[in-house]
């Protein structure tokens, strides 16, 4: 009977032996397969990311553009006001001091 037993004992070792190799060959191929999904789904976010980045600056560039035009259109404007107001204030000025 201890033989029996004995028998029955290493052949529960051998089985969980085997079983364990077996589960460790079946993790490392399933990492191997999650890496790979991992990096193909952080080429395409990397992807995403670029393209979205590229619209970012060029609606930056749109908007600075026109910023830098707006603003040179109403330097130019205010220029145009400032002497204008000037020469009005120079008139009066005269004006005053000749006929006063």
């Amino acid at each position: 009977m201890t033989t029996n037993g004995g028998s029955k004992f290493s052949y529960l070792l051998t089985g969980l032996g085997v079983g364990a190799i077996g589960g460790l060959m079946a993790a490392i191929l399933t990492h191997r397969e999650t890496r790979e999904a991992l990096r193909e789904r952080s080429a395409r976010s990397l992807d995403y990311l670029n393209q979205q980045a590229g619209k970012l600056r060029e609606r930056a560039d749109v908007i600075v553009h026109q910023g830098k035009n707006l603003l040179s259109c109403k330097g130019s404007d205010l220029v145009d006001r400032s002497t204008t107001a000037e020469k009005q204030v120079y008139r009066e000025e005269k004006i005053e001091n000749l006929g006063g």
